[in-house]
């Protein structure tokens, strides 16, 4: 496997590890590197120029990986030939309705994020993402990420967010992220 640090210089030892765990379970099978030191988040998929497939998180933030991780084990085969995986993304200040909308895509990749954090052992912080934008009340995508993550605790996380949350909890050693106590609503910090 080529080397976690390559096309980003030294990163956070949370981010580099949880690069590892995301390496340990999808390079031999998926061809895919989650890589710190990106502007802004982006997935690339494999190309002429690059045989493998990129998840790039923004610098070197440990919630950046395992966003763009949630993202990753969301989007189908298809999506996952596509740059960005074919997603539309309208920058930071929006209005509420575009607000709104990039929430309704949001809160599924959140949702998992939370439980990858869980995971992991770290906070989790819901992001309305959207700091130029117009006040807005963040409680209705809070709820939203909230019952995503009660769906998926309640009827299981897709194949790969299983596997990625799986080798979180084993390599950090923290119990199990079904645990209903760790989803509780005011445990949702906003940003």
């Amino acid at each position: 496997m080529p080397d976690a640090n390559l096309a980003t210089g030294n990163i956070s030892t949370d981010a580099d590890l949880i690069c590892s765990v995301f390496a340990s379970c999808f390079w031999a099978s998926d061809r895919t590197r989650l890589l710190g030191g990106g502007a802004e988040p982006l997935y690339r998929p494999a190309d002429e120029q690059i045989d493998y497939h990129q998840i790039i998180f923004r610098s070197d933030y440990a919630a950046s990986a395992l966003h763009e991780a949630a993202h990753w084990c969301i989007a189908g085969e298809q999506r996952r030939l596509l740059l960005d995986y074919g997603y539309w993304y309208e920058p930071d200040g929006r209005g509420v309705e575009q607000q709104r909308t990039f929430e309704a895509v949001e809160a599924k990749p959140q949702a998992l994020e939370w439980m990858f954090s869980v995971a992991a052992g770290r906070q989790f912080r819901v992001s309305i993402d959207n700091l130029d934008g117009g006040a807005i009340d963040p409680f209705p995508f809070q709820l939203a990420v909230w019952q995503a993550a009660h769906r998926y605790r309640v009827f299981g996380l897709p194949r790969r967010a299983a596997l990625f949350c799986q080798a979180l909890q084993a390599h950090f050693r923290t119990g199990s992220c079904a645990n209903a106590d760790n989803y509780l609503i005011g445990k949702i910090i906003c940003n």
